[in-house]
């Protein structure tokens, strides 16, 4: 049973989850979700780690949203919300176990191989031009 902060906060994120899935994200809310992704994961598929702080607010999702109007993009697009679907959150950091745990933050994988990662420490402070040609690089080059 759910506690009411519990209910309170799955209302809070509510918009912050549909922000992404408006822009074409799949929510992978549960282990099995995210192994079956990998499991399957073909081409490239941008991993976005969720998060309620205000740089995803501010800086981290309307990059990511912003970047996908660029020429090329991820074929897939995945995210996990840290805090709120914690098992999900998990499974997927362990598929890049040499990226220390960090949200938001966002991974471009080529089939399960992570090619390219964007830690908090570079979404925080920075200029969301700065994020959108960062995933750009990336989409340029693996995409």
């Amino acid at each position: 049973m759910s506690t009411a902060y519990e209910e309170y906060m799955r209302q809070v994120v509510l918009p912050m989850r549909k922000e992404l899935t408006d822009a074409g994200f799949e929510e992978l809310k549960t282990v099995d979700e995210v192994d079956a992704f990998m499991a399957d994961a073909e081409g490239t598929t941008l991993v976005f780690i969720n998060s309620v702080c205000g740089c995803a607010a501010g800086l981290a999702r309307p990059s990511a949203i912003y970047s996908l109007k660029h020429d090329r993009t991820p074929d897939q697009l995945v995210t996990v919300f840290a805090g709120q679907d914690r098992d999900a959150t998990a499974q997927m950091r362990s598929k890049f176990p040499e990226y220390a745990p960090s949200s938001p933050s966002m991974a471009l994988l080529k089939g399960n191989e992570v090619v390219h990662f964007i830690p908090r420490e570079e979404i925080e402070g920075a200029e969301p031009e700065a994020i959108i040609r960062n995933l750009a690089t990336a989409y340029n080059e693996h995409c």
